[in-house]
């Protein structure tokens, strides 16, 4: 006998199914971010129905929990598709790469880009990026904006957390600038602790040398 929560996920993957997509150069099958969202919300929507409700109800509540947290989670999946296609649009050609993980977009902005060596004074091409930034994050103002800045593992560590807090407040302040809100953004500087190519070389040194942009859904 088929039970509440089963048919709740049943129609929840038949979605998922019906709007998968083939990859026109790999032929893989891809699912878009705001439907892997909706059948997300639809198991949490699901489980919360059915611990909220009484026995007699269980049913009826897992039925509409899923299909709240369908609605939910797929309109958040949907908002982030939208801003990160914006994104990578008004970002094409300036260097700063978009990366995508779930309702996550983050945008990292290589030192060579940003900053000379030692400096907290952003250059003009990162400015310039930094204004495509703010278009965009102006018209997707349901969002937060999570300013972490990065350094390799050269000189002192006081000298490479500072230097890396400061970097994160600068661009802070250029996007403030621009007239996102305050209240939107968070900064923090990571040092040499969070690389992502090894210090012993020259290469791995530069890209470590970074300031990172997360993008997060505000609900």
């Amino acid at each position: 006998m088929r039970t509440p929560m089963i048919s709740a996920l049943a129609a929840a993957a038949l979605v998922l199914g019906g709007c998968a997509s083939t990859d026109p150069y790999t032929g893989e099958q891809k699912t878009s971010n705001a439907t892997s969202g909706a059948l997300i919300g639809a198991v949490s929507g699901a489980l919360i129905g059915a611990a909220s409700s009484s026995k007699s109800d269980r049913g009826k509540g897992i039925l509409i929990g899923a299909a709240s947290g369908a609605a939910v989670g797929g309109g958040i999946g949907h908002y982030m598709d939208r801003q990160e296609a914006a994104l990578r649009e008004k970002l094409a050609g300036t260097g700063v790469s978009v990366k995508r993980d779930g309702d996550h977009i983050q945008l990292v902005m290589p030192n060579s880009l940003t900053f000379d060596v030692g400096s907290d004074r952003l250059k003009m091409p990162a400015i310039n990026a930094l204004s495509g930034v703010a278009m965009v994050v102006s018209e997707f103002d349901e969002t937060n904006l999570q300013i972490t800045g990065h350094t390799d593992s050269t000189g002192g560590r006081d000298l490479n957390m500072r230097l890396s807090r400061e970097r994160a407040e600068a661009v802070a302040s250029e996007l403030l600038r621009q007239s996102i809100s305050a209240t939107r953004m968070s900064t923090y500087g990571a040092g040499p602790d969070r690389p992502i190519a090894s210090n012993q070389s020259e290469a791995g040194r530069a890209e470590n040398r970074r300031v990172e942009i997360v993008l997060t859904p505000r609900t």
